[in-house]
C-alpha cells in the first residue's frame, strides 16, 4: 500500500490542506513566493454530533456532504487535497536494515519481511510506508540505516478515502497529523541536540496525542483520552452547566498557576469548583505525560527532556505552558506556527488559535 498512504514522504503538490476532527474541519489554501508562505485562505467549520465516535468515521456520507457544502460556501474550486489520518489510528516505528542493501532490496526487506515484525495486525490489514533515515553502527561493528516505518490499518485508510470519494475530492496526499504538525514547526525543532528530546503535546477535542521527537523525527508516540471535550465537561458538571460540545467556556479561561502540586489532587484549591474540577483533569493529563516521559526516557540512555511544545486547540488555553511547566519542572510553551512559518496573512489570527492551526498548516505545505 505505499500507494495508499499516498505520498506521505514525497512531493508537493497543488490544491488545499483539509483536516477533518471530530469537532471541526479545518481547510487552507497557500501560496509560496519564493521562500515565504502566504495563507491565502483559512476555513474553520463545526462538524454535528455523530459523524465521529471515538475518533474514528461513523458517518461517511454525510462527512461527505458537509465536505462539499463548506467547499461550496465558501468558494473553493480545488478538487485535489492534502489531509490526515489521526495518529492514534497508526503505527509509527523505526527499524535498523543492513546499509549495503540497494533501494529496490530495502523496499523488499521493509516492506514484505521486517514490517511483520512490528506490527500489531496481519501484514495483510495494514497499509504501509517508509522512509530511510540515518545511517549509524551498531555494537557489532555492522553499519545499519534506520528507517522510519508508518502504518495505518486498511479499514481506516479505506474510510478515510471513501469520505473524500463521495465528496467528490481527490486524495492528493495522505499523512499522519503529527508529521504534518512536525513539518510546521520544523524549524523551532532544529534549535535542540541530538542528545535533547522535545514533547509535542497535541490537545485535541477528545483527546491528547503525545510524540517525543528527537531529531525531528518521532521516537515514541502515546494517545491520552483526555481533550477539551474532557475538560469543558468537567467545567460544566461542576458549575450544574448543561453538557455541550462546545467550548467557548473553556476558551476563556486561565488556568492558575500558584497552587501546591498536591492541591488539584486534594480539592484544596481556595478557588472556584469548575475550576478545581478543571484542574483535577489537567492534573490527570500531567500526570499521564510524566508517566510518558519517564518510560522513554527509561529506554533511550542520556537523552534528556528540553522543552514541551503544546498544540491544538487546548494548546492555547490561557496560561497552560505555566501551568505543564510548573507541573512537570520541563520548559513549556504553546507553538504558534503562523510565527514558525514567517506566515504572510491579510486577517488578524488570535494568539489563542494559532496552536490549533499546526496540523493544517503543515497539510497546506504539501499543496503548495
Amino acid at each position: 500500500m505505499l500507494e495508499r498512504l499516498k505520498k506521505l514522504f514525497g512531493s508537493k503538490a497543488s490544491g488545499i490542506g483539509l483536516e477533518i476532527a471530530a469537532e471541526r474541519i479545518n481547510i487552507v489554501q497557500m501560496k509560496k513566493q519564493g521562500q515565504v508562505y502566504k495563507l491565502v485562505k483559512f476555513i474553520s467549520e463545526e462538524v454535528p454530533e455523530g459523524l465521529f465516535s471515538d475518533g474514528q468515521i461513523v458517518d461517511s456520507p454525510a462527512l461527505a456532504e458537509l465536505l462539499q457544502e463548506t467547499l461550496a460556501k465558501h468558494n473553493i474550486n480545488a478538487t485535489k487535497v492534502a489531509t490526515a489520518v489521526p495518529m492514534r489510528e497508526a503505527i509509527i516505528r523505526i527499524i535498523p536494515i543492513p546499509a549495503e542493501l540497494d533501494d529496490a532490496e530495502l523496499k523488499d526487506m521493509v516492506l514484505n519481511h521486517e514490517a511483520g515484525l512490528y506490527l500489531p495486525y496481519p501484514r495483510e490489514e495494514v497499509d504501509l510506508d517508509y522512509q530511510k533515515l540515518g545511517y549509524f553502527v551498531d555494537e557489532d561493528g555492522i553499519e545499519k540505516v534506520q528507517v522510519l516505518l508508518v502504518a495505518t490499518r486498511k479499514e481506516v485508510t479505506d474510510m478515510y478515502l471513501e469520505t473524500f470519494r463521495q465528496a467528490q475530492l481527490q486524495v492528493d496526499v495522505l499523512d499522519i497529523n503529527s508529521f504534518a504538525l512536525i513539518r510546521t514547526i520544523r524549524e523551532q525543532l532544529r534549535q535542540f541536540g541530538s542528545k535533547e528530546a522535545a514533547v509535542l503535546v497535541d490537545i485535541e477535542f477528545d483527546s491528547t496525542e503525545i510524540a517525543i521527537i528527537v531529531d525531528g523525527v518521532p521516537q515514541f508516540s502515546r494517545t491520552v483520552p483526555i481533550g477539551t471535550f474532557q475538560l469543558q465537561e468537567a467545567l460544566s458538571r461542576a458549575m450544574n452547566l448543561p453538557a455541550s460540545r462546545n467550548t467557548e467556556l473553556l476558551q476563556g479561561m486561565t488556568i492558575p498557576t500558584n497552587m501546591p502540586v498536591d492541591s488539584t489532587r486534594t480539592g484544596a484549591t481556595g478557588i472556584n469548583p469548575g475550576m478545581a474540577a478543571l484542574l483535577r483533569v489537567l492534573g490527570e493529563l500531567a500526570d499521564e505525560l510524566r508517566r510518558s516521559i519517564d518510560f522513554y526516557l527509561n529506554q533511550s540512555g542520556e537523552l534528556e527532556v528540553a522543552q514541551l511544545l503544546l498544540a491544538g486547540p487546548g494548546g492555547g488555553l490561557g496560561q497552560i505552558d505555566e501551568f505543564f511547566g510548573q507541573r512537570l519542572s520541563i520548559p513549556s510553551m504553546a507553538i504558534d506556527p503562523i510565527t514558525s512559518l514567517a506566515l504572510e496573512h491579510s486577517e488578524e489570527i488570535e494568539a489563542m488559535q494559532r496552536p490549533s492551526m499546526g496540523i493544517i498548516l503543515g497539510l497546506g505545505m504539501r499543496e503548495v
